[in-house]
């Protein structure tokens, strides 16, 4: 609460500042860049955007972060939890499926995207052996309907 009361205060006090809100128009731009970066914290996690311009002021380069890369450790180690406490045996399951959708929304919602409903997010598991043969395969698809090939 008193973060948000501080957040508040300094918001009321960046409005009155004319240098930060004033209504000049044409501030100075400075000299024309050749790259830019710009970093946002969204709804998902960090956005980091990087991109290059030719003199023609065409995007040579445009290099991404999204949210996705930041989560994306903490869904593999989720999903590994979830192999642990739910798979059982060698066979995918969709109850199994059902655990690993849920590991990823919790971390990362727009992946699986939310315009999916519970259960109908499309995965594709494969279990495989120490010697990479493969044990496994289950595909989900965006109806919901499971099937094995």
């Amino acid at each position: 609460m008193i973060e948000m009361l501080h957040a508040a205060e300094t918001i009321k006090d960046l409005l009155n500042d004319d240098d930060i809100v004033g209504t000049d128009l044409m501030a100075p731009l400075g000299e024309r860049q050749e790259r830019g970066v710009g970093v946002i914290e969204a709804p998902r996690g960090t956005l980091i955007h990087h991109y290059r311009v030719n003199e023609n002021d065409e995007v040579t380069r445009a290099n991404l972060i999204v949210s996705t890369t930041h989560n994306n450790q903490a869904m593999n180690e989720a999903i590994r939890q979830v192999a642990r406490q739910y798979l059982d045996g060698h066979e995918v399951t969709e109850g199994l499926l059902n655990h690993i959708e849920v590991a990823i929304r919790a971390f990362d919602p727009c992946l699986s995207c939310a315009t999916h409903a519970l259960g109908r997010m499309p995965l594709e598991v494969e279990i495989v052996s120490r010697d990479g043969t493969p044990l496994d395969f289950m595909t989900r698809d965006a109806h919901g309907v499971c099937s094995r090939t």
